[in-house]
């Protein structure tokens, strides 16, 4: 696989989070808001997109689903993605709206830690250089925790909590969809995620839309159509590489978060949360080159 996937789906992830920071800094727009009706514009711009790549690019972009993806189990699978997607997002949105992206980006580089430890247990053919891997993403996630000691003191507020069970429950649904990926064509697959989503949260929050800006509705347009690109990588990437090695070639969003915070959100660094970071890239690297 060239570069040219996980750059430019690392490049995404990092322009949706700023652009998605930047929508939740606004005190008026509550998470379950931004969550609820954010995904609801996905929807709205997914279905043209489906048809019109579909109709020009037909092989590359079809529509059919699998008649296996009515099966009860995974219906189940399906149900368990929305879910875990909807207490992710809630706990990501929670943390990024009262914290800065660089306090909260090394909990949120556990996503991929956890992604790689769920695979490795559920599937079989992730599994190459098993104990290798484990024992880096240890050192990982024991440099995250060093770097965030104060005087022998854990130094973990809320917000740091909300990210790290947040990047848990995403980590929980990026394994399950892979079990029901290959079932759905990439963009079929996000739609019907984003979808069930949106009415899970319609239904248990009932939002207020008044409550979001007109000028705000323009931002979450646009971050919606970031998402969507993202997304599209991604699932690709699984279909074709698998989670471990997708996992690890996606580990560029923290360089692009880290630039795209200090230059539009006039964030500074902190060394500690830089250099834990690194560690955990590095980390992910050498687990990559291990597994050949």
């Amino acid at each position: 696989m060239t570069l040219t996937i996980p750059i430019l789906g690392a490049f995404s992830e990092g322009a949706g989070t700023i652009v998605e920071k930047k929508i939740l800094m606004k005190r008026k727009l509550g998470t379950r808001t931004y969550n609820t009706f954010s995904f609801m514009i996905i929807v709205l711009l997914l279905i043209p997109i489906i048809f019109i790549m579909n109709y020009f690019l037909p092989t590359k972009f079809p529509i059919n689903i699998s008649s296996e993806a009515f099966q009860l189990k995974n219906i189940l699978f399906m149900l368990g993605v929305i879910v875990f997607s909807i207490i992710a997002n809630l706990l990501t949105f929670y943390a990024m709206k009262w914290e800065k992206i660089t306090e909260i980006e090394p909990m949120r580089l556990m996503q991929p830690m956890f992604t790689i430890i769920l695979a490795f247990f559920i599937f079989t053919t992730e599994r190459q250089t098993q104990n290798s891997i484990i024992i880096l993403s240890i050192i990982a996630s024991l440099t995250l925790i060093a770097s965030h000691t104060r005087r022998h003191h854990f130094s973990f507020n809320k917000y740091a909590w909300a990210a790290i069970f947040g990047s848990l429950f995403f980590a929980l649904e990026l394994v399950i969809s892979k079990e029901i990926l290959s079932l759905y064509p990439p963009l079929v697959f996000y739609f019907v995620r984003c979808l069930g989503i949106f009415l899970v949260s319609l239904f248990i929050f009932r939002p207020n839309p008044e409550k979001i800006q007109k000028s705000t509705w323009f931002m979450i347009i646009g971050v919606s159509f970031i998402w969507i690109a993202y997304r599209v990588l991604l699932y690709s990437s699984y279909l074709t590489q698998g989670v471990i090695t997708t996992t690890l070639l996606f580990i560029l969003t923290p360089v692009f978060i880290y630039i795209f915070s200090w230059k539009y959100l006039k964030e500074q660094f902190k060394w500690r949360n830089l250099i834990a970071s690194i560690i955990i890239v590095i980390c992910v690297a050498l687990a990559m080159y291990l597994k050949g």
